[in-house]
């Protein structure tokens, strides 16, 4: 069975994922990993993560794929020792260093893949990888389904294949980039990348000519250009067909709607095509449906069918509206039939809400009383990451994810 990996960048981000139907989850420590701008988890929380999944019977890997240096060494070391400890499945990596590294220290069952990162893009890197001892390889994002279905064919039996299938597109090859090093100083090999090739450009005046800044900084000038995420929802068929093992979902900075919502449509849709093709066509058109509602950017197939050219970026700022806002996600339910939650969006008393369910039910539900975290009756709840009490004409559950249409 294909497995659904599914990014996490805090432990509640984690849970989402695991409860609409991810079989894995991937994390980043708060070292050594891509996304140095994530919460990321501490040692402890990374513990109760593994325990969460483990009694769950899913599984989680952690990232350790920067480009490392001399002075990163002595801690990467460090850390795999401390990974033992905590025994994750696995441990993504790119460089050769660490790897070595991860050979000498961490426990056999503690798998090691390799990351994008290494730019994995023909058979031959592939077998390299697995001679050495790593038990899965991802694919570079460059590769076509047809480049997949031919490396496919030419690696041992047991050999796991993962490639990315929903997210941001890096546009340099397997995400080796120095722009943002060259911009602002921030390494997006050591984890600090600023995501420049996904700013909204305005070229500044003659006072500075040939100089970029993004529209935020600078509100002269005219856009330039803003990089498509990848969506692969209406190709699960074709993606099972080439032999991929793991479909793998950007975004471990990306708030639990996306993860709800891109977790469940594609859970449901592996599914539906383990039962038959002609049930995974029958409900596509509300899978595709509920991924647009919760996208920021226009959507594209990258590389997978052909190569990528002008279409693949929007030159009008390239964000989608986007039909529901995240409202916050269900952490306790009283006594009293209030739920409680971290209020993420403002919404009143008298308020239709959408309740998430991981099935693919969408639960419309009045918003009848509201309280703030005294218990004091308010009207609205107009200020982000306070805890607020609701109750609802639909009693929610644990975990529900919490939304409003437009």
């Amino acid at each position: 069975m294909t497995e659904l990996l599914i990014p996490a960048g805090s432990l509640p981000l984690l849970k989402t994922a695991i409860r609409y139907g991810a079989d894995a989850v991937y994390i980043g420590g708060e070292m050594y990993g891509l996304r140095a701008k994530a919460k990321n988890f501490t040692l402890a929380d990374m513990a109760e993560g593994v325990a969460y999944c483990k009694n769950a019977g899913k599984k989680l890997y952690v990232t350790a794929n920067i480009t490392a240096h001399n002075r990163d060494l002595e801690g990467v070391r460090k850390y795999f020792t401390e990974l033992n400890e905590i025994g994750p499945d696995a441990v993504i990596i790119s460089d050769p260093g660490v790897f070595s590294i991860a050979k000498e220290t961490l426990r056999p069952e503690i798998a090691i893949h390799i990351s994008t990162q290494a730019n994995n893009v023909n058979a031959e890197t592939f077998r390299f990888w697995y001679n050495l001892g790593a038990s899965r390889v991802v694919c570079g994002r460059e590769l076509s389904l047809r480049e997949i279905t031919e490396i496919r064919k030419c690696l041992p039996e047991g050999a796991e294949i993962e490639a990315f299938v929903h997210g941001a597109m890096c546009i340099s090859y397997s995400g080796r980039c120095l722009l943002s090093n060259y911009l602002t100083g921030r390494d997006a090999n050591l984890g600090a990348c600023t995501h420049p090739c996904r700013w909204r450009y305005a070229l500044v005046e003659e006072t500075r000519p040939g100089e970029y800044l993004p529209i935020e900084e600078n509100e002269r000038g005219t856009y330039i250009m803003n990089s498509k995420d990848l969506c692969m929802i209406s190709h699960v068929p074709e993606l099972i067909a080439a032999g991929i093992d793991s479909f793998k979902v950007e975004g471990r900075m990306k708030h639990a709607l996306y993860v709800a919502t891109v977790t469940r449509a594609y859970r449901r849709a592996i599914d539906a095509v383990s039962e038959s093709l002609d049930k995974y066509l029958q409900i596509l058109p509300s899978l595709e449906e509920e991924i647009r509602a919760c996208e920021g950017r226009e959507l594209t197939t990258g590389f997978y069918f052909d190569h990528p050219g002008a279409d693949s970026m929007s030159y009008d700022g390239g964000d989608v509206p986007e039909s529901s806002i995240y409202l916050g996600t269900i952490e306790r339910i009283g006594d009293d039939g209030y739920a409680e939650f971290t209020q993420k969006n403002k919404f009143l008393v008298g308020d239709a809400i959408t309740i998430m369910k991981p099935n693919g039910d969408n639960i419309r539900a009045e918003v009848t009383a509201m309280q703030d975290e005294a218990g004091v009756s308010i009207e609205s709840c107009p200020h982000p990451s306070r805890t607020v009490r609701i109750l609802l004409s639909v009693r929610p559950e644990t975990g529900d994810v919490m939304r409003m249409d437009f």
